[in-house]
């Protein structure tokens, strides 16, 4: 396994979580990463990336303001901290590193369950 994803679980709507991703054994390259989400019936999209350089960020429109992506210095882990959840932020999220663009990387954690209960 090349990332490992933790720190989903069931929260109430309004509640807070927060999602690490950690390199296995290695520091992550200077690369884009980010973390993507799949919410049951539908495509996996991009919520949040970073460059693991300039420490840039993007988020999805439907994130802005509520959730917020960052790394630590020893490049060994990446966070995704989540306030203020919603219903429909319930989806399995996933981490990636080295992002190629439509929604495709080069490694992959293998998903995190996070449930918001309304």
């Amino acid at each position: 396994v090349q990332l490992q994803a933790s720190g989903g679980g069931l929260v109430q709507a309004g509640g807070s979580l927060r999602l690490s991703c950690a390199a296995s054994g290695r520091t992550f390259g200077s690369y884009d990463m980010g973390w993507f989400r799949q919410a049951p019936g539908k495509e996996r999209v991009i919520v949040a990336t970073i460059n693991w350089s300039s420490g840039s960020t993007y988020y999805a429109d439907s994130v802005k303001g509520r959730l917020t992506i960052s790394r630590d210095n020893t490049k060994t882990t990446m966070y995704l901290q989540m306030n203020s959840l919603k219903p429909e932020d319930t989806a399995v999220y996933y981490c990636a590193e080295h992002l190629l663009g439509r929604g495709a990387a080069a490694y992959w954690g293998q998903g995190t369950l996070v449930t918001v209960s309304s």
